[in-house]
């Protein structure tokens, strides 16, 4: 605007926004990486060009089941109101065919009692009386303004055919709510993880760890947790495995790899030789494509139904060096626990080299804790020294603030020239 005004040359203008282009560098944005498992716990995967469709129509209880539930509801809605229309029309075939329509019409200012008694279905004279009849048969309301009759064999076949279709739709239908409602996944909701894991060192080893807990009071019974790494390897070969899943042992005490989940539990890994993490050092971890998928099963104690809760961890949500602070409390005789602190984590001291090169040079071990107790101690040193200079000053003040409170001694003056002191 200003070069237009001739005010400042146009070549400085330009020379200048060439000369902030260069100073500031571009940096360009680091794509997201694709995760195998969300942090819900869905799996982001997407099945494309799906040649037999077919093969899903012939589970078709799981696959009203799997459907979303607005489409279920239509489903539902939609079943009965077609197998209504569907009976209607043959309800109104069958009257139609015996002549009860038109016995309706040329008598429909006389006595009816007589052609009540001939019909196949009695007051059944439209479309609209024949719909409601349906309803009525499948439903089994019964106004009473209609009802069979002896005289057609065929109406008696097609009252049993509907009310076997009504059973099997109901059946159906009733258990595809059911189970959406009492699904496994339902459960896996109070079921919660920590959103970071950490690496520390935990009796003398390192340790990949996470928090997992239960919200609710009832148990998940023969609960067990599942470690996998997924990554893309190449072959020897040179063939490319997009996704290569590779187990990680957890270390658990009890033989039977089950936790007692009562309170919320730090899952621990030893990184050992058997590790995918063994020769990844805290340097490394943030160039690593990786990612840490923790399964936990159990049964629920209420329903009986196995459930599964998933997540994952990326290689930026791995915090080196860190510890999970303490959430279970002791209160009057009861364990408490503070949800707030859950994924709450410390800095510790933790050597910033791998696995391997730990169990090559325990010496590495003694030294990262011998600075941190050293640091440690040299923290303390400053907040006592700070602590007593803060007490000093407030001292000090405190003293100021005495001597100008105290009220300075006035003598008066007589007439005769005598000093009088006021008494105290």
């Amino acid at each position: 605007m200003l070069a237009r005004k001739s005010i400042i040359p146009e070549e400085y203008v330009l020379a200048r926004i060439a000369a902030e282009n260069l100073r500031k560098p571009r940096i360009r944005d680091r794509l997201a990486k694709a995760r195998f498992i969300a942090k819900s716990g869905a799996c982001n995967l997407a099945h494309k060009n799906i040649r037999e469709q077919g093969r899903f129509l012939q589970d078709i209880f799981t696959t009203l089941v799997d459907l979303k539930w607005r489409h279920t509801l239509v489903i539902f809605t939609m079943s009965f109101l077609c197998s209504w229309l569907l009976f209607a029309i043959m309800w109104w075939l069958v009257a139609f065919a015996h002549g009860d329509i038109y016995a309706y019409m040329e008598k429909s200012g006389m006595e009816k009692s007589g052609v009540d008694s001939a019909v196949c279905v009695t007051n059944v004279r439209s479309f609209a009386s024949a719909f409601l009849f349906s309803i009525e048969v499948q439903v089994t309301i019964g106004f009473g303004g209609r009802m069979m009759t002896e005289e057609c064999p065929l109406a008696i076949t097609v009252l049993i055919l509907q009310n076997i279709v009504g059973l099997i739709i109901n059946a159906v239908m009733l258990g595809c709510i059911f189970m959406k409602t009492a699904q496994a996944h339902r459960r896996a909701e109070t079921l919660i993880f920590s959103r970071h894991a950490v690496i520390a060192v935990r009796n003398g080893k390192l340790c990949f760890m996470f928090r997992v807990g239960d919200l609710r009071k009832s148990m998940i019974i023969s609960a067990s947790v599942r470690i996998q790494v997924v990554k893309k390897t190449t072959t020897p070969e040179g063939e490319v495995v997009p996704i290569h899943q590779l187990d990680i042992p957890v270390d658990n005490p009890i033989e039977s790899n089950n936790i007692f989940l009562v309170a919320p539990l730090i899952i621990c890994h030893v990184i050992d030789k058997r590790s995918p993490l063994y020769e990844i050092s805290a340097t490394d971890l943030a160039n690593q494509d990786l990612e840490v998928i923790v399964i936990l099963e159990g049964v629920v104690e209420t329903t009986g139904i196995t459930t599964q809760a998933r997540t994952s961890y990326i290689a930026e949500e791995i915090q080196w060096g860190h510890r999970f602070v303490s959430i279970v409390t002791e209160e009057e005789g009861v364990y408490s626990v503070d949800y707030s602190k859950f994924g709450n984590t410390v800095k510790v001291a933790a050597p910033r080299c791998s696995a391997r090169e730990l169990d090559e040079k325990p010496s590495i071990l003694i030294q990262t804790l011998q600075k941190s107790e050293l640091s440690h101690q040299n923290s303390l040193r400053k907040r006592n020294s700070m602590r007593r200079n803060n007490s000093m000053r407030r001292n000090n003040s405190i003293r100021r603030n005495n001597s100008s409170l105290i009220v300075p001694k006035v003598q008066f003056m007589t007439p005769e020239g005598n000093q009088s002191t006021p008494e105290s």
